[in-house]
């Protein structure tokens, strides 16, 4: 099969509903493709999802409305690769107008040509149309409440935020040192020709998502989880013996880390609010050999009710997940501000009912994997005002991980960062009761 009627396969999967991360996990695993292969059908893939609003203005104003979504998706991938990849264009057009001609005949190839060759004569002053008319919403896919509300927040910095966050992401593992080695798990890639991209600590980002289908994924050697998800576990900083509880813990890989920090000691409560979840946290962690670990279904929220005191916390909270375009792009069409501030009331509540269980000296983190101020500083700095028993721990970060402190003392990994997942990350700790 040609490679891109293999993208083609897959966006039509995609826009049934499937995510996307899971959807193509799934077929490199039943699909036995080289590294250029699987490399080209994720950048394309992604590329497509990411840059929807952009390809869909493009097509709508040279097309009727497309009937075919063979055809449809197969334009969106020509206008992409012309676009936003280093491909020749006339290569770019004539190879959709041969795959229309195998599949609809001469007189639908004939169509699929006019629009493409339409577009690249047009390409270069379009675009630059839309930079002068402060268009970057259109030019890089972003619902407009969305870019304004970047504009707000990141100012002369905006358009390098737009062009972060639709960054093509690179496989992230990190390794399960109750079972597996840094040297082990760096023979394991260097036996598969797998490049290492960066390395944060225990987290290995690569150039091959292979190692998912190798047996030490499926012992629990090795683990799929971001530099990001894994610092805001590790600047918790557990202790062996230490009673330890993670609010929001599905799927369990931040709980792993904090159980390793642990040594398998001491006591971790894994909470989920639902039930389907806390079976996949408990299948997981077994899978990674913790021990020390109780799964329970429990509204973060009603912690407080529950009469006991914890050593630290984790409060890694339900977020708009706008840190995490990169592998998830589709999550930017389906919230709005309002959902962003209907999970900061619920971000708010967590965090205050956390608080009310921690021991005196204990720690808590908080952390989300977005970039909005109204789930991150502001949430955190109405909390400190109401709550005036709690101080800013200062920690440290990883030389190699880009981002910046606020003016309370969170790191906010942001839009600097080429690799790691946008996250926020404070530290507080209890004075007295």
């Amino acid at each position: 099969m040609n490679i891109k009627q293999r993208v083609i396969e897959l966006l039509s999967e995609f826009e049934k509903g499937k995510y996307s991360n899971i959807l193509l996990n799934e077929y490199f695993s039943k699909n036995n493709l080289s590294k250029g292969e699987r490399g080209f059908i994720t950048e394309v893939f992604y590329g497509v999802i990411r840059n929807d609003i952009y390809l869909n203005y493009q097509l709508e104003k040279r097309t009727k409305a497309v009937k075919k979504n063979w055809i449809k998706n197969l334009l969106k991938i020509s206008i992409y690769q012309a676009t936003f990849m280093e491909s020749d264009d006339k290569g770019v057009a004539w190879e959709a107008t041969e795959l229309t001609k195998k599949k609809f005949g001469v007189p639908v190839s004939k169509f699929v040509n006019g629009v493409i060759r339409s577009y690249l004569r047009e390409k270069d002053e379009e675009i630059q149309k839309l930079k002068e008319e402060d268009r970057l919403d259109l030019l890089y896919s972003y619902p407009k409440w969305f870019y304004d509300k970047i504009k707000k927040e990141y100012k002369e910095n905006t358009e390098q935020v737009l062009i972060s966050l639709k960054k093509v992401p690179y496989m992230s593992i990190r390794v399960n040192t109750l079972k597996y080695s840094e040297e082990e798990f760096e023979t394991l890639l260097k036996t598969l020709k797998i490049d290492i991209i960066k390395k944060v600590d225990t987290i290995y980002y690569i150039d091959s998502g292979i190692v998912l289908h190798t047996d030490e994924f499926k012992d629990g050697k090795i683990i799929a989880q971001d530099g990001s998800s894994y610092l805001a576990a590790k600047i918790l900083n557990p202790i062996a013996g230490e009673k330890v509880v993670d609010t929001c813990s599905a799927p369990g890989s931040k709980t792993a880390v904090l159980g390793e920090l642990m040594n398998n000691t001491g006591e971790i409560y894994a909470l989920d609010i639902h039930q389907h979840k806390i079976k996949i946290i408990e299948e997981n962690l077994k899978k990674l050999g913790l021990t020390n670990v109780k799964a329970i279904k429990l509204d973060a929220r009603k912690l407080k009710e529950q009469g006991q005191k914890f050593d630290k916390i984790l409060v890694d909270a339900p977020c708009s997940g706008y840190g995490v375009l990169r592998k998830k792009p589709e999550a930017l069409y389906n919230k709005n501000m309002a959902n962003v501030n209907e999970l900061a009331g619920l971000q708010y509540e967590i965090l205050e009912s956390a608080a009310t269980t921690l021991k005196v000296g204990g720690d808590l983190v908080y952390s989300t994997c977005t970039i909005f101020s109204e789930e991150n500083s502001d949430n955190v700095e109405k909390f400190l005002n109401n709550h005036k028993n709690f101080s800013v721990q200062k920690f440290e970060m990883p030389e190699n991980v880009n981002g910046h402190f606020d003016k309370i003392g969170g790191f906010l990994i942001d839009y600097t960062e080429e690799i790691l997942d946008n996250f926020y990350i404070i530290k507080l700790r209890k004075d007295f009761e």
